[in-house]
């Protein structure tokens, strides 16, 4: 098969790299890619925001199967326009991507199908939005309904920073642009939270390892929210008993609620899931694999990741079964510019991967270029840093020792990744 993987960050590689794997894949074609993803295929450049110019693009090099990394083209209709040219493209519709696009669909379908989630409100103006604030106070989360490449989620500890977040967002400044003219309001909730990722067909599903994400940009979960900053996989907060529960309560009724609305749901579906007293309950949906958490849970799949999206495009997942109990741990630790998720300077020249990988680490290119023959920074989160080990110590410290040799101005990581991970597992007695 000619593989086409859609996107050009660190989510995107790792999906490269676990296609190119599979001995199905003949051909990998990326685009636009990155310097990491060019050692893999052919890089073309496109629009990513443009379903027509990578459908373009996909008949051009004769492509059996396009991967849709990221949401932007995902939300846009890309699957949409391959389908309408008769190509195949793994990914949810544009209808059923709403589930990420709008929080006020993803709201409504929990709401209508009983999937557990916190009570929430939709609000369009900031005078009805601020009387619901004066009536509910902090903690309270406040959210843009669209897309906000992962920032658009505030946890709200005072009320001073409630107003701030729908004044940001509804009022003059309009900090998400049209993605916040919809803020979606709701309770907080008190618990661990944990990402399950599900391959769908539009009916059956498979899931992969759970990881659990670091969202905020410093240790001990300070500072603002960023695309994520490190992760961990599997999550020891996600028991067997959990992940029944969760198969049983979300993932089920969400499948088959957006069946029952004529929005069968294909590709991945992520659920990011809160672990309170009361059982799990759904933070949101993402219609794609994470980023940074696909780069260790693909690596995880005891399987062919290309035959698993070709099965789940083709509807015939069942044909597939359940996979194996992930061996091992996974860990990613991204190295980010100075100034993330703030403004930060770009062209920085890039040092030490080729040592960083010498322990067996993998170096994921997630902000980065090529310029006159160097490689130099391109983003706010540079590069992920992925460790595997027998344990989730051992993968850290694999991800750690190589994070510290890759060099360039200004870098900075957290040191806490899988903290909370470790002091599960000691109490478990593992």
């Amino acid at each position: 098969m000619n593989i086409l993987v859609v996107g050009s960050g660190g989510r995107e590689h790792a999906i490269a790299l676990a296609v190119k794997k599979s001995p199905l894949c003949d051909t990998l074609v990326c685009a636009p890619g990155n310097p990491g993803m060019a050692n893999l295929g052919k890089c073309v450049p496109v629009d990513v925001a443009d379903p027509k110019a990578i459908a373009d693009l996909a008949v051009a090099e004769k492509i059996d199967l396009a991967v849709i990394g990221p949401e932007i083209p995902l939300v846009a209709g890309v699957v949409d326009e391959f389908r309408r040219r008769g190509l195949r493209a793994f990914g949810p519709t544009a209808a059923a991507a709403a589930l990420e696009g709008s929080k006020a669909f993803s709201k409504d379908i929990m709401k209508k199908y009983n999937v557990p989630t916190a009570a929430f409100e939709t609000f369009t103006d900031l005078a009805s939005a601020k009387k619901f604030l004066a009536e509910h106070p902090a903690p309270i989360v406040v959210k843009a309904s669209g897309l906000a490449a992962g920032k658009g989620a505030i946890v709200c500890m005072t009320d001073k920073e409630a107003n701030d977040a729908v004044e940001e967002m509804l009022g003059d400044k309009a900090v998400f642009g049209e993605s916040g003219k919809t803020v979606v309001i709701e309770e907080f909730m008190d618990g661990e939270e944990a990402s399950i990722f599900v391959v769908c067909d539009g009916k059956d599903y498979v899931i992969l390892s759970s990881a659990q994400d670091h969202k905020r940009v410093f240790d001990d979960d300070k500072g603002p929210n960023t695309g994520g900053m490190g992760a961990y996989s599997p999550a020891p907060v996600v028991t067997d008993a959990l992940l029944d529960e969760v198969k049983k309560t979300i993932v089920e009724p969400t499948l088959k609620g957006m069946a029952a609305e004529g929005k069968p749901y294909t590709g991945v579906l992520y659920v990011g899931i809160m672990v309170t007293a009361k059982g799990p309950k759904v933070v949101e949906y993402n219609c794609r694999l994470g980023d940074p958490e696909c780069q260790i849970v693909l690596p995880l799949y005891d399987g062919d990741v290309l035959a698993l999206f070709d099965a789940a495009e083709k509807g015939e997942l069942a044909k597939l079964g359940a996979p194996k109990a992930p061996k091992g741990s996974s860990a990613i630790v991204v190295l980010a510019s100075a100034g993330y998720p703030g403004s930060y300077e770009k062209g920085k020249v890039v040092t030490g991967i080729e040592e960083a990988e010498k322990n067996g680490a993998q170096v994921l290119h997630a902000g980065t270029k090529m310029v006159d023959g160097k490689l130099v920074t391109n983003g706010g989160r540079v590069f992920g840093v992925v460790g595997h080990g027998a344990t989730l110590q051992a993968a850290l410290d694999i991800a750690y020792e190589a994070a510290e040799k890759v060099q360039f101005e200004g870098k900075f990581y957290r040191k806490d990744i899988g903290k909370k991970g470790l002091a599960r597992l000691a109490k478990m007695g593992k």
